[in-house]
């Protein structure tokens, strides 16, 4: 049983209308960059929402979340078809497929991470000089929570900022 899609297999259902795509990115994620047409389920929303009839692709940013998704979606019994789009969105762009982007869609969010942790150990780094040295802390306490996210896969960094109110997109 096959269950994944190429790009190029999923530009030809598109276009003939024979199936529905699903994004089960976070809604932030959902607004700066999706396929035209697909529906925003994010995937701790999938096993409750009311998903359409017929056949059905998922798709998030590299294919893990959309994966998860359709085990989810095996598992409970789905009664239709449904696939996983592979490589993710990054592999439709690729393919020269173009995503449709929201007008209220902020930064992605690794890039408001990148923003606020070059600024902290800046910061950290211009306190110890004019301020006072223990100020270098600042530096160390954000490249330590840098490389941990890096290790653990968790960044409280991107969870704080995800929540903030420049973040909150409807869609």
């Amino acid at each position: 049983m096959t269950t994944s899609i190429s790009a190029q297999d999923l530009a030809d259902q598109l276009a003939s209308k024979r199936i529905t795509v699903i994004d089960v990115r976070e809604p932030m994620e959902y607004a700066s960059g999706h396929i035209a047409g697909s529906m925003n389920v994010p995937l701790s929303r999938l096993h409750q929402a009311d998903l359409p009839q017929g056949p059905l692709v998922l798709v998030c940013q590299s294919g893990n979340r959309s994966s998860q998704g359709l085990n989810r979606l095996l598992d409970r019994g789905h009664p239709h078809p449904v696939v996983d789009l592979a490589g993710g969105l990054p592999n439709w762009q690729q393919a020269g497929y173009p995503v449709r982007k929201l007008k209220n869609a902020p930064l992605p969010l690794m890039r408001q991470v990148q923003i606020a942790a070059g600024s902290l150990i800046l910061l950290g780094l211009i306190l110890s000089n004019v301020v006072a040295p223990g100020w270098i802390a600042l530096t160390w306490f954000v490249g330590a929570g840098l490389t941990f996210a890096g290790v653990s896969g968790f960044c409280g960094m991107a969870r704080l900022l995800a929540v903030m109110p420049w973040n909150k997109v409807s869609i």
